[in-house]
Parts: structure tokens; sequence; C-alpha cells
């Protein structure tokens, strides 16, 4: 792939991208709210859990999918059917139509609000840059987003929060591989905990994430 490309793809899924990433923590802040998740071994066990079973794969096959088809916005109109809580679609909506706003401004693309793994999809196909490399970009960028949140709620030093973005790398290209063969119809989850998480904390209070 083109090291241009590469590098745009490193600046969409980059923490500095206007996305307001940092404001969501897709049910962690409830899941060591009521003690589920209290030391970093908890922790990863819980981002495998949603990479592998929960949303990280699901985003991967949306991903993959919206970059194939010709009609991303039937792509996201799953993609919002299959969000579990109103707070997980606020989530993937609200970052997905920052991400469209900024594309289209910058790169002059023509891109409709979507939900962020079809807008990112999509966005990635129009500019060329390889679906691989955008899958893997994409599910990395989601787990450092999760253990970034987690920093901000319980006790995790910078050291060992890397350690486990790194551990996590090697999950991040097989699911990133498995999605270019799948198709919709692999689709589907069983992070029921993280999922629950997800729907309790619209009632949290205090809390400093949206989700």
């Amino acid at each position: 792939m083109p090291t241009e490309g590469l590098l745009t793809l490193m600046q969409w899924l980059s923490p500095g991208f206007p996305l307001g990433t940092f404001s969501y923590s897709h049910g962690l802040e409830m899941a060591v709210a009521d003690g589920r998740l209290r030391d970093a071994a908890g922790l990863q066990d819980w981002i495998a859990t949603v990479l592998t079973h929960g949303t990280g794969r699901n985003d991967a096959i949306l991903l993959a999918e919206a970059y194939r088809s010709d009609d991303a916005q039937q792509i996201d109109v799953l993609a919002r059917a299959l969000a579990p809580s109103r707070e997980r679609l606020l989530e993937t909506t609200a970052q997905g139509e920052a991400f469209c706003t900024t594309v289209n401004a910058v790169w002059g693309l023509d891109l409709r609000p979507m939900c962020l793994p079809v807008a990112v999809g999509r966005a990635a196909r129009m500019q060329g840059i390889a679906l691989d490399v955008t899958l893997s970009a994409y599910l990395h960028a989601f787990t450092a987003g999760l253990i970034s949140a987690a920093q901000r709620c319980m006790p995790l030093g910078q050291t060992q929060a890397q350690r486990i973005v790194a551990d996590q790398t090697p999950l991040c290209l097989s699911l990133a591989q498995a999605a270019l063969t799948q198709s919709i119809d692999d689709l589907g989850g069983s992070a029921f905990l993280a999922d629950i998480a997800a729907m309790q904390h619209e009632t949290l209070q205090p809390r400093i994430f949206r989700s």
C-alpha cells in the first residue's frame, strides 16, 4: 500500500482525530463501578472478549462489508440495528458522523453520516487504502480506545496499559484476517456482560463517559 494511504489511515484512527472518542467507555465505566473489573488481568480478558465475541468482531465484518459493497447505506442500517443499547448506538453514530464530516471537509469526499465502522470502510475504499490494513488499524485503535478509557476509571499505569495494547495486537491481526472472508451471515456476538454493562451505564451516576 502506498505510504500516503497508510499515513491517512493513521491520521483517521489517531486519538487526535476529532471524533470525541475520549467521551465513550463502551460500558467499561459501569463494569469498573460495579466491581467486575478490578485489575489489569481482568481488563485484558474483558477486552479480548469484546474483540473476539462482541463489538470488535462485528465492527470488522461491517467495515469489510461497507468496503466491498456498492450500497454502504444498507450496511449502515444493519449496523444501527445491531447496537445493543441506546448509548452504544450513540457511540457508533456520533463518532461516525464526526468522522464523515471531517473526511468530507479535508479529503473532499461525499459521505453521508454513517456508523463508524461503515464510514471507515467506505472512506478507505474511496481513498484506495487496502482493506486488510484498514481492518487491522481499526481494531487496534478500538483496543487502544478501550484501554485509554480504563486508565481514567481504574488503577492502570501507562506501561501496564501499553503492555495490554501490545498483547492484544496478535488478536487484532487475527480478527482482521478473518473478516476478509466473512460476510453479513457471520455477524453475531456473545459478550453479554459487556452489553449489559452498556445498558446499565445509562443510569449510572455520577459518570464521566457518555457510554
